[in-house]
């Protein structure tokens, strides 16, 4: 039988870099459950990607048990570190930025994110990924 589920949360954390301090305890602890259940398999798992933002989901059970996952970097994040620019476009269908993302750049991004993403071609998640560039102002190359 399947546990009942307390509740569903959703948090960006720095890889390796999960601590007591908010917003993990916080979150945690209004929950009732143990956060060093998460905090210490947490840092183990994303030692490798040490200082990069992950959106981790938190799914916290009646009986104070936890099940958690962590996704990658956020494609914004990986076209903004490509492009080497601080954010997007304010008003993306008035104003562009100056840089265009490449073709290299975009099958690059997409083959990072192909894992996170529900697609199982990675032509599929740079349509994917150039939409969300075309959010942020950002042109692609043809």
């Amino acid at each position: 039988m399947a546990k009942e589920v307390k509740a569903n949360l959703k948090m960006k954390i720095k890889g390796g870099q999960a601590s007591a301090a908010p917003p993990v305890g916080s979150t945690l602890g209004q929950h009732g459950v143990n956060m060093m259940d998460f905090i210490g398999p947490f840092n183990d798992a994303t030692k490798d990607q040490m200082g990069k933002n992950l959106t981790v989901h938190i799914t916290i059970f009646t009986d104070k048990t936890m099940a958690w996952r962590f996704v990658g970097v956020p494609t914004d994040d990986l076209i903004r570190a490509a492009l080497k620019i601080d954010k997007g476009s304010g008003v993306p269908n008035k104003e562009k930025i100056s840089k265009k993302l490449s073709q290299s750049q975009l099958r690059e991004i997409a083959e990072t994110k192909i894992q996170d993403m529900n697609a199982d071609s990675v032509e599929s998640v740079m349509k994917m990924v150039a939409g969300t560039a075309r959010s942020m102002g950002v042109e692609i190359e043809a």
